[in-house]
């Protein structure tokens, strides 16, 4: 099984990230491949935001598969909310083919401004209202044009959602990931199991079981696996666990090591 979603020293978030060493690791661990999917973002929700140094990066790519001849390196980027930057986006994609294009939402708009879901906007009275805010906003990107193959952590704000204060329940919340779901279908597009690197599953496992459930029931064809990893010692966390519950929504593996999982 591959970690499709992992970050290195390419993405702006990842100080600790190391492809070489997160090469290294996959090897030392017995993952058959890995894509490293950089995030390509152009909301200025933190000030050290960028997008990738496209070109860097896919050179750092190619030493990687000539050192790590053992280990299948696919390329890709993490596309931060693709549908409000059309331009920028199709400038990026241009430079050269990827094997891996996830498409993400982190932000919400607030007075103007992208917030990430991430920076403490989710309390105990707000969460609800900006959870549905947030599935609008991931729907919007799923009926627009964006070139994107893979829907990664299609829950990001359960990561942040007030736990200790407030249950997070899916079913809270069906109507609208109904929706998305059915809008990724329709676009063929590959579902992401999300392990946040590892984390405690009612928080990090995005989605869950039940999203997992109404996927398949809506028709959804095929799921991919991405630890989220930002640096070497979290690649494939959580994978054991997220296997498990995929293969108990009724999906199997590939006999590709770098396939998505099929009904």
């Amino acid at each position: 099984m591959a970690d499709g979603h992992v970050h290195s020293e390419w993405s702006w978030d990842a100080a600790r990230g190391d492809m070489e060493a997160t090469c290294a690791r996959a090897l030392e661990i017995g993952l058959p491949a890995i894509a490293f999917t950089e995030h390509a973002d152009y909301v200025r929700a933190f000030a050290e935001q960028r997008p990738v140094d496209i070109h860097g990066y896919l050179e750092s790519v190619e030493r990687c598969r000539s050192k790590f001849p053992g280990l299948r390196i696919l390329s890709g980027v993490e596309l931060g909310e693709p549908h409000r930057f059309p331009a920028e986006v199709s400038a990026l994609l241009r430079v050269a083919p990827l094997d891996r294009v996830l498409g993400s939402v982190h932000t919400i708009r607030q007075a103007g401004a992208a917030v990430d879901m991430s920076q403490g906007l989710l309390t105990p009275e707000a969460a609800p209202a900006l959870v549905r805010e947030y599935l609008a906003e991931l729907l919007t990107l799923l009926e627009s044009e964006q070139p994107f193959e893979v829907l990664a952590h299609l829950d990001y704000p359960k990561r942040y959602w007030p736990h200790a204060e407030l249950a997070y329940r899916e079913t809270d919340f069906e109507e609208e990931l109904r929706a998305v779901l059915e809008a990724a279908d329709g676009r063929s597009a590959v579902l992401e199991v999300n392990t946040t690197r590892g984390a405690e599953p009612g928080r990090g496992l995005c989605p869950g079981p039940i999203v997992l459930g109404w996927w398949w029931e809506l028709g959804g064809e095929r799921v991919s696996f991405g630890s989220d990893s930002h640096e070497p010692a979290k690649i494939a966390a959580g994978f054991a666990a997220a296997a498990a519950l995929v293969e108990a929504a009724g999906f199997r593996p590939s006999d590709d090591p770098a396939g998505f999982w099929r009904r």
